[in-house]
């Protein structure tokens, strides 16, 4: 490899954004060929000795991006205090991976599996804004004042007001509504409550996308490289994203 700056080099080792390993370097916590490193200072992570805190960094993987189909019933996260399945048991793959837009215990659809942790930052971090698709069942038919209250915002249990939604009437299912709603924020269980709070209480989500990557017709449990197109497709979409306008929380009165 050729020498690249030492902070997308941490980055990609997965110490956070570029911003972030940028103050590890400025708090003389890096060290290159055991010299205190500065902002601007390159290496070669194949050759140099690279060290955060005077620990070795990982050796840098060769990068993987696999898109997989979370059944239900699945965790997204990796507890050794709990036994139940989760998503990195259904990838045999022998590389530390990140969960990239990770999803409850009761739903579905799209989780990216990778090693790039610069990106994996990227995705998951709120501030970025990216946007998450999904197919939502909801028990009932919605009424116009219903869908503009997703649309425009809902107020959360704990007094968090929910950003702007994209939310469309799909297809009837018997007694329920299929909704596909497009969020920029992702907070946890957010759909599931924000149904709730006004009567729509939600049977199934299935995320369709993050960002530019699709589920496509990946079944669950299924998985699947990324070809280099989407790669390049999401590295590019992450790197053009705005800090979107932040909606502060409604105060509650007494």
């Amino acid at each position: 490899m050729t020498e690249e700056r030492l902070q997308k080099i941490l980055a990609r080792a997965g110490f956070g954004s570029r911003r972030s390993c940028e103050e590890l370097i400025s708090a003389g916590r890096v060290r290159v060929n055991d010299k205190v490193a500065i902002l601007g200072t390159k290496a070669d992570p194949e050759t140099d000795s690279i060290t955060v805190d005077r620990q070795a960094i990982p050796k840098l993987e060769r990068q993987i991006y696999i898109a997989l189909h979370k059944p239900r019933g699945v965790l997204s996260d990796v507890d050794p205090k709990d036994s139940r399945p989760t998503v990195m048991g259904l990838v045999q793959v022998p590389a530390h991976l990140f969960a990239v837009g990770r999803l409850d215990l009761d739903s579905e659809g799209l989780i990216l599996l990778t090693n790039d942790g610069e990106l994996a930052n990227r995705l998951t971090h709120p501030r970025y804004g990216h946007e998450k698709e999904y197919r939502v069942l909801v028990v009932g038919k919605p009424d116009e004042e219903q869908l503009a209250a997703l649309r425009r915002g809902i107020v959360l249990e704990d007094g968090y007001r929910t950003a702007p939604a994209q939310v469309t009437v799909e297809s009837e299912a018997g007694k329920g509504t299929w909704l596909r709603f497009v969020l920029r924020e992702g907070r946890k269980r957010q759909i599931r409550e924000m149904g709730s709070r006004i009567g729509l209480p939600v049977q199934r989500i299935i995320r369709l996308r993050i960002g530019t990557l699709l589920l496509g017709n990946l079944k669950p449990g299924e998985w699947r490289y990324l070809t280099l197109k989407e790669i390049e497709g999401l590295k590019a979409h992450t790197s053009t994203i705005r800090r979107p306008v932040n909606i502060r929380p409604v105060r509650r009165t007494k």
